[in-house]
């Protein structure tokens, strides 16, 4: 049987086989812990891509105006936010008091001729109908306080 060579700080331990490698209470095979001035890998990277960032930055640049369109991409995607689409305004009749069938067929209608786009008409109806959800629970809610009242 060979003989199970250890480093000093590693005496008197032997190795588990299956089931937790520590046990609770059980003396650290390394009470020192992590000897201080060691710099990780990534540390070691990071600190490297920090020193020559602006070497980096500046060639970029450079080929960006130099006609590098990859280049310009990812300069402006780093500096610029993305831009939202943006609905344009628009008028036409609506009686926001009507009942919500009505209101519907009113932005049907201004859909038809033409004075809302079909993407925007949805977004209306859409709105029509979270407001119709939330005015049905009120008057829910209102109904339940008369009958509450009552008793």
């Amino acid at each position: 049987m060979s003989e199970l060579i250890q480093p000093e700080w590693l005496q008197g331990h032997l190795p588990t086989t299956g089931g937790s490698k520590w046990v609770k209470g059980m003396k650290s095979p390394n009470p020192a812990g992590r000897p201080r001035g060691i710099v990780d890998k990534r540390s070691k990277l990071s600190q490297k891509m920090l020193g020559d960032a602006q070497a980096i930055i500046d060639k970029m640049i450079a080929q960006a105006l130099d006609g590098d369109a990859q280049a310009a991409s990812l300069i402006l995607s780093r500096i610029m936010p993305t831009l939202r689409a943006q609905a344009e305004r628009v008028e036409f009749d609506f009686d926001a008091s009507a009942p919500v069938t009505q209101q519907v067929e009113q932005v049907l209608q201004a859909i038809s001729e033409g004075k809302v786009a079909a993407d925007v008409g949805r977004q209306i109806i859409e709105a029509i109908g979270a407001l119709s959800a939330v005015r049905a629970v009120d008057e829910l809610e209102r109904r339940l306080q008369a009958l509450e009242d009552k008793q």
